[in-house]
């Protein structure tokens, strides 16, 4: 199973944000349950970690931040999902996937790491390989990419 998912940011109603976490989280733990694997992949706006957000923008209880959200998106990863571009870069410090459109951001690489690639482990370990297109396309998020082979 491949699902792409948004999930909302939260900024306008961050109920629905964590409402919608949950049922994702439920999404995942049924097809885990059923032995089915799945890739989870898209704008998650969620940071794991401090360390994915570059330092010059982590403010405590921003949006995107919060440890409820965190605590949400480390649930879904519970039912045997592996976040695919940490486990293929683990020590990279710079790992972002999207970055405010002002003051040259993006260039100068201060962003948040949103959007992910999330596989259960048995399609996870065919792939060495898992990056951020950085340099494609206009929008403020770069794709998150990974070959997987059978």
């Amino acid at each position: 199973m491949v699902a792409s998912v948004y999930v909302p940011n939260g900024g306008k109603d961050y109920a629905a944000k964590l409402t919608f976490m949950a049922a994702l989280e439920q999404y995942a733990a049924e097809l885990h349950a059923s032995r089915q694997p799945l890739i989870l992949c898209g704008d998650l706006n969620i940071t794991r970690t401090d360390r994915d957000v570059h330092p010059k923008e982590r403010k405590l209880n921003a949006i995107g931040q919060r440890p409820d959200e965190r605590q949400s998106l480390e649930s879904v990863l519970s039912h045997g999902l592996v976040d695919v571009g940490r486990a293929v870069d683990p020590d990279n410090e710079n790992l972002f996937t999207w970055w405010a459109p002002w003051r040259n951001l993006r260039q100068r690489n201060i962003g948040w790491r949103l959007d992910y690639l999330l596989a259960s482990a048995s399609i996870a370990q065919q792939t060495a390989d898992c990056r951020v297109l950085r340099d494609f396309g206009t929008s403020d998020h770069g794709p998150v990419i990974a070959p997987f082979n059978p």
